[in-house]
């Protein structure tokens, strides 16, 4: 497992060179970041100063070997619109779209093990129509859509919630809940398929033999085996999570990384998106590490030489 891990570490070295060069690239193909910074009546000599100043007339590879160099050292400029650190302004995002994040994935877990369970139980039933129709249906529904409806609904109509904000545990619900749809829609199916197809293996047969309840065969033996699938899909959908979705985060005003990130891509303060995209990339690539790991703990028969 050593060898394995930090195998992975030194791969994750070329991923994020090749990241950053991806965004460094892209970010360059938008457009003259000096278009935003300065007063439309600026002059071109006004432009070209503040071009010398921030680097961007010298040559593209140049620039990026700077880029790159600075953020090994968690340098990636300052944000032009609030004259701070960018790190340091998305790091103070950071801990607000890993609550949220946090909570849509609770939600998530726990709506879509019991329904996913009980679809494999009552396979072919009405139940388990009803249950794979409510999954395509909340795979299919926008989450921006999602997220304006909970508001008419829940917030603007009963009043149980605020429609916007952060600050107590009732602004969290909303926009947890509308992230925590898709992903439990997605977990659903995925369970019921994997216990679908357990359910008939020898040893559950054997467990059954040996007197166990049918808690116990499904729960204890069945489901641990099930989850290897299902916590491929929760590692793969952290980083989405951790973004807030982008625009979830923009309907309900909550102040995270998915947020902020909108916000400087429309002023495009370059430094602020630069190192939010990067921030989620490295989030996907931990997470996905995680996920291996946690494989072994799962299912023993996972042994990673």
């Amino acid at each position: 497992m050593g060898k394995y891990l930090i195998k992975r570490i030194l791969q994750m070295i070329p991923v994020m060179l090749i990241i950053t060069l991806i965004i460094f690239i892209l970010l360059n193909v938008a457009g003259d970041p000096t278009v935003n910074m300065l007063p439309l009546d600026a002059t071109e000599a006004e432009r070209e100063a503040l071009r010398t100043a921030m680097g961007l007339n010298r040559p593209l590879p140049v620039q990026y070997l700077d880029f790159l160099g600075k953020a090994i050292r968690g340098d990636f400029g300052d944000s032009y619109r609030f004259n701070q650190p960018a790190l340091e302004l998305a790091m103070q995002r950071m801990p607000m779209s890993i609550q949220l994040a946090g909570a849509a994935l609770l939600f998530a877990v726990v709506l879509a093990i019991p329904l996913g369970i009980l679809s494999a139980q009552f396979s072919n039933s009405p139940f388990d129509l009803v249950i794979s129709g409510i999954s395509v249906l909340g795979r299919a529904m926008p989450s921006f859509w999602v997220g304006i409806m909970l508001i008419l609904l829940l917030a603007v109509k009963f009043r149980l919630f605020p429609v916007s904000g952060s600050g107590t545990p009732a602004h969290l619900v909303l926009p947890a809940l509308t992230l925590s749809i898709q992903n439990a829609a997605q977990i659903i199916p995925l369970i019921r398929s994997n216990m679908l197809s357990i359910m008939h293996e020898d040893y559950i047969r054997t467990a059954r033999s040996k007197g166990l309840k049918e808690w116990a065969v499904i729960c204890i033996h069945a489901f641990k085996n099930a989850l290897v699938p299902v916590v491929t899909i929760i590692a793969l959908e952290i980083p989405g999570l951790i973004g807030g979705a982008l625009i979830t985060e923009t309907v309900f005003a909550w102040p995270g990384l998915g947020q902020f990130l909108i916000q400087a891509i429309g002023n495009r303060d370059m430094s602020v998106v630069q190192v939010c995209i990067f921030l989620i990339a490295v989030i996907t690539l931990v997470a996905n590490l995680i996920a291996d790991v946690v494989y072994c703990f799962i299912d023993p028969r996972i042994r990673y030489e």
